[in-house]
């Protein structure tokens, strides 16, 4: 391994990506059991799968740290609920955690960039991830019919 990246740094981003993926696992599973109405099934199987791959997350995060000889965080991320349990809202909510967490890979590929490969490799797949979940969510929040990307000021 190569020491020639920041590894405090390092190590603190993917705390912080450990607890954010690890709300994740909350907040999607909380999401599906408020969900009500004709489209349930389909949403709340959606938001099942979210759950699901945010806990893979978290343990890869985990594995990270511990590659790295450092203890993995037992902290959960911010959980916070505006208590709106429209569809829409939730999936506003969701669109917020996944631009969060897009933020802190981001942050660890610039750390690792061009100085630790399997780190690298693992920060690049992780933003396709969550970038593809902004893609869907935002997919998802449009009006049926429209093809332009979901904004907060058109939705309203």
């Amino acid at each position: 391994m190569d020491e020639k990246f920041d590894k405090p740094a390092v190590l603190s981003c993917l705390s912080k990506i450990l607890e954010l993926e690890l709300a994740g696992v909350v907040r999607y599973t909380h999401y599906a059991f408020m969900i009500y109405g004709y489209n349930r099934i389909p949403i709340v199987s959606w938001l099942q799968e979210q759950a699901d791959e945010s806990l893979v997350h978290a343990r890869e995060a985990g594995e990270m740290i511990t590659y790295l000889g450092a203890h993995p965080s037992l902290a959960i991320g911010p959980l916070l609920e505006t208590h709106q349990h429209d569809i829409g809202d939730i999936l506003r909510e969701s669109l917020e955690h996944e631009r969060a967490a897009l933020a802190v890979y981001k942050e660890l590929l610039s750390l690792v960039d061009d100085k630790f490969v399997m780190l690298e490799e693992y920060a690049r797949r992780m933003i396709a991830a969550e970038e593809m979940h902004q893609g869907d969510v935002d997919k998802m929040l449009r009006r049926p019919g429209a093809v332009e990307a979901f904004s907060e000021t058109k939705a309203v």
